[in-house]
């Protein structure tokens, strides 16, 4: 085989489209006088892309979701969803809004007593006076792109982690939404199951046509489907640029990440008094 051929999975990635989702100089804090979550941030992300969003734990990734989402509202700047303002919406248009937003939570978060059916059709029956015959077939249809119509009428208790995590895939999907989030999407599987949530990550947006953002820690298997990632450190962009550009940088905080160093621009100890104030003696 020649080497210089891209693999299959390069190879299937679209050309990147209109901007979805624009955060433009935002600014955020939990409440006034409190630590700056997020300081002058700017990000797009693309019609066709997948978009990584990778940090340290409690660097704000998850933050972005919300005010994507529209839970939060950013005390300065603009998170724009196809164009419109998310913090200026009415709820009417919010919720509008939202419905063009599939959302993966971290574990799933399926309905405990809804079969596996009726977690996907959930958000049909919510949004939707589709008949229960079209119903029924849309619902199949999405378990059976991620290889679950097998298991429509089990419960949750009766799957494991990683058919879960599948089930709320196809739950998220259930609308064709243009944008898909997706908070942890890998974490606590075990590697064939990572393994196959990230292939129905890049295959799903491919079909879909839609924006998947991915708020992730797993280096691997995130680099291996994203067409581009965001670093971010201390509330800002601390790097950015294709899985291949961030590969080969030398920058200190990219290199700390990829490499899972200790030490580096990523300090160990959260911002707080100096030993001596909390301690009443020099250290």
């Amino acid at each position: 085989m020649n080497s210089s051929q891209p693999n299959s999975l390069e190879a299937s990635k679209p050309f990147a489209g209109e901007v979805v989702v624009s955060i433009q100089d935002v600014n955020f804090s939990y409440a006034p006088g409190e630590r700056q979550i997020l300081s002058g941030l700017n990000m797009e992300f693309r019609r066709g892309q997948v978009v990584a969003v990778m940090g340290g734990s409690g660097c704000g990734k998850t933050t972005i979701l919300r005010l994507i989402g529209g839970q939060f509202t950013a005390q300065s700047g603009q998170v724009l969803f196809e164009g419109q303002d998310i913090g200026k919406m009415s709820g009417a248009k919010l919720m509008a809004a939202r419905r063009r937003m599939g959302m993966l939570f971290q574990f799933g978060a399926l309905f405990t007593d809804l079969s596996v059916f009726e977690n996907v059709a959930f958000p049909l029956r919510e949004h939707t006076d589709l008949s229960e015959e079209l119903l029924r077939s849309l619902v199949l249809m999405k378990l059976n792109a991620v290889g679950l119509r097998g298991a429509r009428d089990l419960m949750p208790s009766q799957i494991s982690g990683g058919m879960a995590r599948r089930v709320a895939l196809a739950r998220a999907i259930a609308l064709d939404p243009p944008l898909i989030m997706y908070d942890e999407p890998f974490a606590g599987l075990d590697p064939i199951s990572l393994g196959i949530t990230a292939r129905l990550i890049r295959d799903l947006n491919n079909a879909l046509g839609a924006t998947s953002l991915l708020v992730t820690h797993d280096v691997e298997e995130t680099f291996a489907i994203a067409d581009y990632v965001y670093f971010i450190a201390n509330g800002q962009i601390g790097a950015k640029g294709t899985p291949e550009e961030l590969s080969r940088s030398t920058d200190p905080f990219v290199r700390q990440f990829l490499d899972a160093a200790p030490d580096g621009p990523v300090p160990f100890h959260y911002p707080g008094q100096s030993l001596e104030e909390d301690f009443g003696v020099r250290v």
